[in-house]
């Protein structure tokens, strides 16, 4: 089993779940988030006073799949979250030892 955790672009949140739900994946969890890369951040102006923005609005997606889902799903989000442009996001892929369902006790990729 693998996880895989993906930062994006909040407006990008539709399409990506729709891309997953069309490679067959069924459940997400989804964190809002802050963050910088090297995009850095920008300045704002608010009431004749500038400052900075460091940190800007992300999106991560948290999914767990069996490992031959793998590789349907970093194809997904990636032609999903991509527009071209700095600051599209990052995806990082871990293993997973084990799997636990607390309602029914189903172990392993039962559990998914």
């Amino acid at each position: 089993m693998k996880k895989i955790e993906a930062i994006i672009k909040p407006f990008k949140l539709d399409e990506v779940k729709e891309a997953l739900h069309e490679v067959g994946l069924q459940g997400i969890t989804v964190l809002e988030a802050k963050g910088f890369g090297r995009q850095k951040g920008h300045t704002e102006l608010y009431r004749g006073a500038e400052y900075v923005v460091d940190f800007l609005p992300k999106v991560k997606i948290e999914i767990v799949l069996s490992d031959d889902m793998v590789e349907r799903a970093i194809d997904a989000i990636k032609g999903a979250a991509h527009t071209g442009r700095i600051g599209d996001g990052k995806l990082f892929v871990s293993n997973i030892e084990e799997a636990l369902r607390i309602r029914t006790g189903e172990t392993g990729e039962e559990a998914l």
